[in-house]
C-alpha cells in the first residue's frame, strides 16, 4: 500500500502550460489513497477548467478567497485546517515570488499562510524566467520558510526553449513524496507528514537522517566543508533524448544528512532527482557531466572533504541535434559518435592540493579487482564500492551494502585495507561510511593540507 493512502492533500495549480499535467497528478494522488482537494487561481483556470479536477477528484474545486458555500465563509481557514499536504504543481514564477512576498491575495497564497501543513512545490516556468536571480532567491526564501521544493527538471519546453524549469512528471511527484512519507523529515515549521495539523501541541519530528547523539555544533566534522554529489547526470543528444542511467541520488543525499549531522557545511551538487534537499544543506543542481565538473570547481576554493557519489555518464554526444532527430523508415539504423566526459575524480584528486577525496564504485562483478584499481588509478583517499547487481540494493532501492577499501599510506605497496558494511538502510549506511572515513580524514590532515588551492 502506497504512503499517501489516508493523507489529505491540498492540490494548488496556478497559471502555468504544465497545468494539464496536474490533471493526471491529482488522478495518481487518488489512485495511491490520499484524499484530495483541489485550489486552482484564476489565471490556472485558463488553462484546465474546474470541472475537469472535479470529475478527477470527487471533490469540489475551490477558487475563491471568500466562499459563501465554505465553512462560514472562510474556505482558505477550512482548507488550511484540513491539509497534511500543500502541494502546488505546477507552481509558476508568479505565484513563488507572491509567497515569497508573503502576500494572501488569492485563495491559495491565504491558505498557505495560514496551514501548519507540510508545504510543497513544484515549479514550472521558462528557463530564462527560472535561472534569474529573482526566481533564484524567491526559490532559496521558500526553503528558508520551510517549503520543500521537487524539481524542477529539465528539457524540452512549451515555448521552444530547452533547459531547466520543466515541471517534474507527475510520477515523479507522486514518487517523491511516496519517499517523504518513509521518513524525510519536515522542513523548518511544518509537521510530521503524519500529524493532525489542527492542533498547536505538535512539535516537529526530529529529522530522520539525524543521529540520536548528533550535534552538529560540536561534531567530528565541525567547521569543515564537505562536498558532495550525487545523482545520475544527463547528456542530451536532441531537445527530447539524453543518455543517462539509473541513479536516485539516495545515497549521495544521505551522505549529506550524515555529514551535516557530524558538523559539517555541507555543498550537494546534485544531478536530476525527485529528492527534497536535505535541511541544513547548500544544494547545486546540474544536468550534464560538464556543468557538474564546473559546479564542482567552484566548490573547491575552501573544500576540506569531497566525496564523489555522482554516476556520471562516461560519455556525452559529439554534437547534439539542434531538433529532434526523427525516425526514417527503412534505415539500418542511427548511429550516435560519442567522447569521453571529464572525469571530475580526477579533476579534484590531480589538483596541487587535494582535499580528502573519496570515490564510489558501482560495479556488476570482480568488486574488489575494479575498486583497488580505481583507488590507485584515481589516487583516491577512500572508495566505497557496492554491486549494483545485488536485488534489492543500489540504484533506486533504500537500502545498499558497500565494501570500503583504503591504502595504507604508511605501506602503500601492500594491498588494500577493507572494509565490509553488511546490507541496510541508506541513511544508516551514510552514517557507517562517515564514521569510518573519520580517522583516516584525521590522518589526512595531519600529512597533508586540508584546504584546496
Amino acid at each position: 500500500m502506497s504512503r499517501l493512502a489516508g493523507q489529505r492533500i491540498v492540490l494548488g495549480i496556478s497559471a502555468g502550460i504544465a497545468a494539464y499535467k496536474s490533471a493526471v497528478l491529482a488522478r495518481l494522488l487518488k489512485k495511491a489513497g490520499a484524499s484530495v482537494r483541489v485550489v486552482m487561481t484564476e489565471g490556472a483556470q485558463a488553462f484546465i477548467t474546474p470541472l475537469t479536477l472535479q470529475a478527477l477528484t470527487g471533490e469540489e474545486v475551490r477558487t475563491s478567497l471568500l466562499d459563501p458555500q465554505a465553512e462560514a465563509g472562510m474556505g482558505h481557514i477550512e482548507l488550511a485546517k484540513w491539509a497534511d499536504i500543500v502541494l502546488i504543481a505546477p507552481a509558476t514564477a508568479d505565484v513563488m515570488a507572491r509567497l515569497a512576498a508573503g502576500m494572501a491575495d488569492d485563495l491559495l497564497t491565504t491558505l498557505c499562510l495560514a496551514t501548519r501543513a507540510r508545504c510543497l512545490l513544484a515549479p514550472a516556468m521558462n528557463q530564462a524566467m527560472w535561472s534569474h536571480p529573482a526566481s533564484q532567491r524567491n526559490a532559496e526564501t521558500l526553503k528558508a520558510f520551510g517549503w520543500q521544493q521537487l524539481g524542477p527538471d529539465a528539457g524540452e519546453q512549451a515555448c521552444g526553449d530547452v533547459g531547466g524549469g520543466r515541471m517534474l512528471e507527475p510520477e515523479d511527484i507522486v514518487a517523491a513524496l511516496d519517499a517523504a512519507l518513509s521518513g524525510h523529515s519536515p522542513a523548518p515549521g511544518t509537521l510530521p507528514l503524519d500529524a493532525t495539523p489542527e492542533h498547536d501541541d505538535h512539535a516537529p519530528a526530529p529529522d530522520a537522517f539525524m543521529a540520536d547523539d548528533a550535534d552538529p555544533a560540536t561534531g567530528a566534522l565541525a567547521g569543515q566543508h564537505v562536498v558532495i554529489t550525487a545523482g545520475p547526470t544527463r547528456e542530451a543528444i536532441d531537445p527530447v533524448r539524453y543518455l543517462s542511467n539509473h541513479s536516485s541520488g539516495k545515497m549521495g543525499f544521505a551522505l549529506a544528512c550524515a555529514a551535516r549531522d557530524q558538523g559539517a557545511r555541507v555543498t550537494l551538487i546534485s544531478g536530476p532527482v525527485a529528492l527534497a534537499t536535505p535541511e541544513g544543506v547548500t544544494r547545486v543542481d546540474v544536468v550534464s557531466a560538464v556543468e557538474m565538473l564546473e559546479a564542482v570547481n567552484a566548490s573547491l576554493a575552501e573544500c576540506d572533504i569531497f566525496i564523489g557519489c555522482a554516476a556520471v555518464a562516461d560519455y556525452r554526444l559529439a554534437e547534439v541535434a539542434e531538433h529532434k532527430l526523427k525516425k526514417v523508415s527503412g534505415s539500418p539504423g542511427l548511429t550516435l559518435s560519442l567522447v569521453e566526459n571529464p572525469d571530475i575524480i580526477a579533476a579534484v584528486t590531480h589538483r596541487q592540493s587535494p582535499p580528502f577525496t573519496v570515490g564510489f564504485a558501482a560495479e556488476t562483478r570482480e568488486l574488489a579487482r575494479h575498486a583497488h584499481d580505481k583507488l590507485v588509478r584515481k589516487r583516491l583517499d577512500l572508495i566505497v564500492a557496492n554491486d549494483v547487481a545485488a536485488p534489492g540494493l543500489g540504484f533506486g532501492a533504500d537500502d545498499n551494502a558497500a565494501v570500503l577499501y583504503y591504502l595504507d599510506p604508511d605501506q602503500p605497496d601492500n594491498p588494500a585495507t577493507s572494509h565490509t558494511l553488511s546490507p541496510r538502510a541508506k541513511q544508516d549506511l551514510a552514517r557507517a561510511i562517515i564514521d569510518y572515513m573519520l580517522p583516516l580524514y584525521r590522518g589526512h590532515q595531519i600529512t597533508r593540507s586540508p584546504v584546496c588551492s
